[in-house]
């Protein structure tokens, strides 16, 4: 019966393979994946530059992250509609400035009239070098290094006015009273990064990944593409944000273009007038021409920027759309990720299952095993490590994958652990030598490295004894526990005293005087002992037979057997005999009360005779 505990486990275990069967099945099928617009812009950049480049900077990006060829489609297209988005943002905002200039401040009226001094300078720097130039070609050979000195000082000075120029220009867009040159500075530097646009395919792979074998690199991928799938959304949220930003601007021009209607038939009908009226050189005439060619340039610019406005509102709806398409892209295949990680895990789950199970099989087995086979419970601990181990070596490859080099690294591994664990590795090998047929068991008499005792704990790298002393002493414990790794079994050699039935063959003597006549006191004491084990004998020979039977020995005698040796003071008669080996003690006293008899008897018999005789 399991217990509430495994109830619990085994009941856990499963839930989670049903919940992961059904996000397995939610998973399945990675259709296009809703992309969710978030408001990532909560705080309003205080100083707007005079070009938003942003669109542009968001494509290149984003470009690199594009791995497959579907995602480097859309990468490619998100980079064009970005640079054509920033070049019409950029011929607006010329346009804009040419049509609206700054208004004139006492600091800007002082810079202009520097610059217009430094330009006068510099005019007549370059008209002084060009009459010296002039003059060096014509002049003798008397004056040339005169003239020539003249033509360096010349050049040193025009290049001392263009400094004095260019600061004073810099310093005028610093003020900005030319946001022209601002603007088309940046033109310039946007035009220089077209050839450092990075292209795309450069991931680091982690869109490759999404359809692995093992967990962790699906992990990976799964955080990378939802990382690019933020910035997707992001992406995209800008270019939205850019189109509301670009329709107000463009409903802002419209209301003021509608508002100049009157102003712009006017214009148009001055510009009529003066283009069929006789041509006049007044001055009336010529500053007409030019409010009417000032009016229309501004009507037309003003014409153009509503134009671009509309250009760029589809521009940035159609960049809108790439973005939103590209993350439906990542987020199926992240969707995919997901649907594969769930897979992985419930390989994880199942291999759980098994080694539960295993571990309940295991735990029931062993409870009902019979009490002469108690000693295989250590048997349990070996399986159950089994188990676990290559469970654990399973659920790592569900993780990590299989190893590219396999037999390399099972090779490698396996020596270094042979060398590092050598003794422990012989050690539970001998266990399993001790546990063979041959081997010994709990209860068992043996002899390891001399030392002699009953075997009490037989553990997957020790045995331990509980020592006895010599077999020809009395065999009592001692009350030591020895313990002996079992890579004896492997390296060395043991003796076990017991076999089946635990014979041992045991010795008494008996001293005679050497007046007496030995022999007939040797076969009444043979015929004895013959009589007193025949039954421990015939028992024992029959379980040697039984436990030698494979090897094809039949030469098996426990028959007693009996020397004469002479001493100095006597002769002695030395008996040997088959006995139990936990019966020595009783069979020993038994033997000896009967000889006692016998001799006892023996010595009645002469005087009975001789008395009467």
């Amino acid at each position: 019966m399991m217990k509430a505990r495994e109830w619990i486990g085994v009941i856990a275990l499963l839930a989670l393979v049903v919940a992961t069967i059904a996000g397995l099945v939610l998973t399945s099928n990675p259709g296009a994946v809703p992309v969710v617009a978030k408001n990532s812009h909560a705080a309003i950049v205080p100083a707007a530059p005079l070009v938003d480049q942003k669109p542009l900077q968001t494509a290149r990006a984003l470009a690199p992250l594009a791995a497959t060829s579907e995602a480097q489609n859309y990468a490619r297209e998100a980079l064009k509609l970005a640079d054509y988005e920033v070049d019409l943002a950029f011929a607006d905002a010329l346009r804009d400035a040419a049509a609206h200039p700054p208004q004139m401040t006492a600091e800007l009226r002082d810079l202009t009239t520097r610059i217009a001094q430094a330009e006068n300078v510099m005019k007549a720097s370059q008209d002084r070098i060009a009459q010296l130039t002039r003059q060096l070609a014509a002049a003798s050979e008397r004056d040339h290094d005169s003239i020539q000195d003249q033509l360096d000082i010349a050049k040193a000075q025009l290049e001392l006015d263009q400094d004095e120029l260019d600061d004073a220009k810099e310093d005028l867009v610093r003020a900005g009273g030319n946001p022209t040159a601002k603007i088309e500075r940046l033109q310039e530097e946007h035009e220089a990064g077209h050839a450092n646009t990075p292209t795309t395919g450069n991931a680091p792979g982690a869109e490759l990944d999404y359809q692995a074998a093992s967990l962790w690199p699906l992990g990976k991928a799964w955080l990378a593409l939802r990382n690019e799938q933020q910035l997707l959304n992001g992406a995209r949220n800008d270019a939205l944000q850019d189109i509301k930003v670009l329709t107000g601007k463009h409903d802002l021009l419209a209301k003021q273009i509608a508002s100049q209607s009157d102003q712009k038939q006017d214009a148009k009908q001055k510009a009529v007038g003066l283009t069929t009226a006789p041509t006049s050189a007044d001055a009336a005439a010529k500053q007409a021409a030019k409010e009417a060619i000032s009016s229309l340039h501004r009507f037309s610019n003003d014409q153009r920027i509503l134009s671009d406005f509309d250009k760029r509102i589809q521009n940035s709806q159609e960049l809108a759309d790439v973005y939103l398409n590209w993350g439906n892209l990542v987020g199926a295949r992240r969707q995919t990720t997901l649907h594969n990680i769930l897979q992985s895990f419930l390989w994880i789950l199942l291999i759980a299952l098994l080694v539960y199970f295993s571990k309940l099989a295991l735990d029931s087995y062993f409870a009902d095993l019979a009490p002469e086979k108690k000693g295989l419970v250590t048997l349990r601990a070996v399986v159950w490590f089994a188990i676990q181990a290559i469970g654990i070596l399973l659920a790592a490859f569900v993780i990590f994958g299989m190893p590219s080099q396999m037999p390399t690294i099972l090779g490698l591994a396996g020596a270094g652990l042979t060398v590092a664990l050598k003794d422990f590795i012989v050690g539970f090998v001998g266990w399993f030598a001790l546990m063979g047929r041959n081997g010994i068991r709990v209860g068992d008499w043996v002899e390891i490295n001399g030392v002699g005792g009953e075997v009490v704990e037989i553990g997957l790298l020790r045995t331990v004894l509980l020592e006895t002393g010599n077999w020809t002493d009395s065999g009592h414990p001692t009350g030591r526990k020895v313990s002996f790794v079992n890579s004896f079994a492997i390296e060395g050699h043991y003796f076990n005293f017991s076999t089946s039935g635990q014979w041992l063959w045991d010795e008494i003597t008996l001293s005679l005087p050497s007046t007496q006549n030995p022999y007939p006191m040797m076969e009444a004491v043979q015929k004895l002992i013959v009589e007193e084990t025949a039954k421990d004998a015939r028992t024992a020979e029959d379980e040697w037979q039984r436990a030698a039977q494979k090897y094809r020995m039949h030469s098996f005698s426990a028959a007693p057997a009996i020397n004469l040796r002479p001493t100095g003071g006597g002769i002695e008669l030395h008996v040997r005999y088959i006995t139990r080996a936990y019966e020595r003690q009783t069979r020993r006293t038994q033997l000896y009360s009967a000889i006692v008899e016998l001799m006892h008897h023996k010595a009645e018999t002469p005087a009975a005779n001789a008395t009467g005789a």
